[in-house]
């Protein structure tokens, strides 16, 4: 998959605002990128737009979306329909609201097999226990025949990481999938989704807050502001050198044992889109900032290899 200057635009009543301005990024088979940020920084909508799922009333102004080279902006719904769930496949942040009320876990899994798949029901139906079993779902035969209100909030993930996982798609985008899960089963959807990745050298692009799931997942990592992306790189550069102010401020929210310091919350509050600031949208939170800051947009310098972060006065110098 592979996001060149991604522009998501929101028609509100209070115009057209840019919720996504510009971004890019590109994840390769087995491999893990995750998009960090705060809440509303656009990082959902850009999952949607990903697979034609933005809502009424939001739509894609440009850039490029292509996967396996092939241009994914301007399709069809009936295209798209095709692609989505055979070749991008979404796990949601909340299951029991993405999972269907009235139909079975088995059903539900069965359905993708034989929309994409093409196979009988039968076949589909022993895929889907197969699936239910792969995810470690315990006594499978018995859950394919229940619903979503009678299983726990991790067998509901596990079920919808089935129903993701059924026809093998290109790219899997996990959207916050562990947030409504306590600290173990957390832990135990994180090991699944590594052990299903290196199984099927599968992409995985995974939408988190959390910087501990960041350091165990992911092999690059892409921080976003107010729908920018302000910095991008591997992830061990981006842990041990991080240069936009905003970065280092997530990280600095972090409690660490090799140190007594009190956390230190970035400081005010995401701007809102109707009203962003001029020049660099982070400038009036930002404790580095210079007048350049509030003048024009900040371009990408080099950190490192592969590296990059957009700002005018970076935590540590740029090569």
């Amino acid at each position: 998959m592979a996001v060149d200057g991604l522009r998501v635009m929101l028609d509100t009543a209070q115009g057209k605002l840019m919720a996504v301005d510009g971004i890019s990024f590109s994840v390769s088979a087995g491999k893990t990128l995750c998009l960090v940020g705060e809440s509303g920084c656009g990082k959902s909508l850009t999952c949607l737009a990903l697979s034609g799922l933005l809502p009424p009333r939001v739509g894609i102004a440009g850039g490029s979306v292509r996967l396996d080279g092939h241009e994914l902006v301007g399709l069809s719904r009936r295209e798209l329909t095709r692609i989505r769930g055979r070749d991008i496949a979404t796990i949601y942040q909340d299951p029991v609201s993405a999972l269907n009320p009235v139909m079975t876990i088995g059903q539900q899994i069965a359905e993708s097999l034989t929309l994409h798949g093409g196979i009988s029901h039968a076949a589909a139906r022993a895929e889907a226990l197969r699936l239910l079993d792969l995810v470690g779902i315990a006594d499978a035969p018995a859950r394919m025949s229940d619903y979503p209100h009678q299983l726990s909030g991790g067998m509901n993930q596990r079920a919808m990481i089935a129903i993701a996982l059924a026809c093998k798609p290109k790219l899997l985008v996990a959207d916050e999938p562990t947030t409504a899960l306590d600290v173990t089963i957390q832990s135990q959807i994180l090991d699944l989704l590594r052990d299903i990745q290196a199984e099927l050298g599968t992409a995985l692009l995974l939408v988190t807050h959390d910087l501990g799931v960041v350091a165990e997942m992911a092999d690059e990592v892409a921080v976003m502001y107010t729908g920018r992306i302000v910095e991008r790189g591997p992830v061990r550069s981006i842990f041990r050198h991080p240069s936009h102010p905003y970065t280092v401020g997530l990280l600095d929210c972090l409690p660490r044992i090799d140190r007594e310091q009190r956390l230190e919350p970035i400081a005010g509050i995401v701007p809102s889109l109707a009203r962003l600031p001029a020049g660099c949208h982070f400038q009036p939170r930002c404790p580095r900032a210079v007048p350049a800051c509030g003048a024009e947009v900040p371009g990408y310098r080099t950190v490192a290899e592969g590296h990059l972060a957009a700002c005018h006065n970076p935590q540590r110098a740029l090569q």
